[in-house]
């Protein structure tokens, strides 16, 4: 460290620490971001996992919110090295009767695939583009009052419906499953209230912006980030795990980039009895079981949609993802496991040596699992891209309990920093007036464990740096 005393320190340097530590330099306060591990990024770490000249993603690989992000766009992040790669199509689902459907940058183009819902998707999806531009920054933001309240009510009440409550308006098998694959994401059963909201959020955001993959990986979005914070002033310690607050250097505000359990373990002794406890009563949701190929061509989709598509949803129907999630939820491995499939380097040569691919994927799993998945994923993939096992040249595979020893944050190897469903969606990681604000004078937390939640925006690191820049600098920040 250059100086034992600073404005505000930021601990961790994820997304949302990322984030922090720019919003208050960008106010002319003296920031240091402080990282445990070599290199910064958190989620967003990329690396050649395998063989020499293959690079993998780590943890996150698609960044649809990253180009969503209201804070993330104000950021002149390509004048620091970052590049997109856009896929042709945005996401494909294949079926086993051998079709299959896309996401394409198009609402038209996308809506034809459905036949009699055609005019379904249209209906549910046209009015949600045209007010998205207005409702982003309150969809990626805490509760609050909306800027733009009956926009946002729209979209809110499709939003908190349980997705197998939204599905049923649709009757083609093809349109059902594509919109099975989105809300999964949301790592919650699909009867579950607010799980249609992520469907919604990364469809609109396929029609608006794309699914961009970062050229080279996603660490060259942590860098970016990394290189203008630095520009502007603000300084970066790598190497530098904390364990006790005295390791800390002088400051008038600290936020952490981390989850309510690692908080409790370093600052759980400032904090009053009822924040402790419910911190320490924070759920975590399901956890992932991840894996890394380097193949000796591309993955043999029967499918030519799938073949052109930067994430490729697997799962088959509607009826088959929920099953199988819902046993996930319920303490259960399924035998099909949805599988969330990545495939960068057809998009992105930087990645790999010709004519070899490196693909990535994960399905979900009970909270903390040590089974190994490899050959129900392999299984999954292979269902629909016959001799995939037979193009692999190297492999490794992270169980949910390595996800949690390489990044604590990841309990149980929930990467999604806590169950988003309706019980803690806006009360996430306390219920408390600002969620960013402990109840320890000068200590905030910053991590996806506030709103708006998981996902590579952001946007809990901005919010958290909003309430900073008003509780200890009487400072209105200039960005939002």
């Amino acid at each position: 460290m250059q100086k034992d005393n600073y404005d505000a320190v930021i601990v961790g340097s994820g997304p949302n620490g990322l984030a922090a530590a720019i919003a208050l330099q960008q106010e002319g306060l003296d920031v240091l971001l402080l990282e445990g591990k070599e290199t910064i990024g958190g989620g967003l770490r990329s690396a050649e996992l395998l063989l020499p000249g293959y690079k993998h993603d780590i943890c996150s690989a698609i960044h649809p919110l990253a180009l969503q992000s209201p804070f993330f766009k104000t950021l002149p992040l390509a004048e620091h090295g970052l590049q997109y790669c856009y896929p042709e199509i945005q996401a494909a689902h294949p079926l086993d009767d051998g079709r299959a459907v896309g996401l394409y940058a198009s609402i038209t183009a996308t809506a034809e695939q459905f036949g009699v819902d055609k005019q379904t998707y249209l209906e549910v999806f046209d009015p949600l583009l045209n007010i998205w531009p207005q409702i982003i920054d309150d969809v990626l933001a805490p509760f609050h009052w909306p800027k733009h309240p009956m926009d946002f009510l729209q979209f809110g009440w499709k939003a908190l419906r349980p997705a197998m409550a939204t599905a049923r308006q649709f009757q083609s098998t093809t349109l059902r499953a594509l919109w099975a694959g989105m809300a999964a994401h949301a790592m919650l059963p699909l009867s579950k209230i607010t799980t249609s909201a992520i469907a919604l959020v990364l469809t609109a955001a396929g029609h608006q912006r794309g699914w961009p993959i970062p050229k080279g990986g996603s660490q060259g979005l942590a860098q970016a980030l990394a290189a203008y914070f630095v520009a502007i002033g603000g300084e970066i310690v790598t190497n530098y795990p904390i364990s006790s607050l005295s390791q800390l250097p002088k400051a008038k505000a600290v936020l952490f980039d981390l989850g309510p359990k690692q908080l409790l373990q370093l600052a759980g002794h400032r904090f009053s009895a009822t924040y402790r406890r419910q911190l320490q009563n924070y759920r975590y949701g399901m956890g992932v079981f991840k894996m890394d190929w380097i193949l000796d061509g591309p993955v043999p989709f029967t499918s030519d949609i799938c073949r052109k598509a930067g994430t490729v949803h697997i799962g088959n129907t509607l009826e088959e993802i929920a099953a199988a999630e819902a046993a996930v939820w319920n303490g259960r491995h399924p035998e099909k496991p949805f599988v969330l499939l990545a495939q960068q380097s057809l998009f992105d040569e930087s990645r790999t040596q010709a004519p070899h691919q490196v693909v990535w994927a994960y399905c979900h799993v009970p909270n903390g699992s040590h089974v190994d998945m490899t050959a129900a994923i392999e299984g999954q993939i292979a269902r629909f891209a016959p001799g995939f096992r037979e193009r692999i040249i190297a492999k490794c595979a992270t169980n949910a309990k390595d996800y949690e020893t390489y990044n604590p944050n990841y309990v149980g190897g929930d990467i999604n920093g806590g169950v988003m469903d309706i019980g803690q969606l806006f009360t996430r990681p306390a219920l408390r007036w600002s969620p960013y604000r402990t109840s320890a004078k000068g200590i905030y937390i910053c991590s996806s464990a506030t709103p708006p939640g998981g996902g590579v925006h952001g946007m809990c690191g901005y919010y958290a740096a909003k309430q900073v820049l008003a509780d200890v600098f009487k400072m209105k920040p200039q960005f939002m």
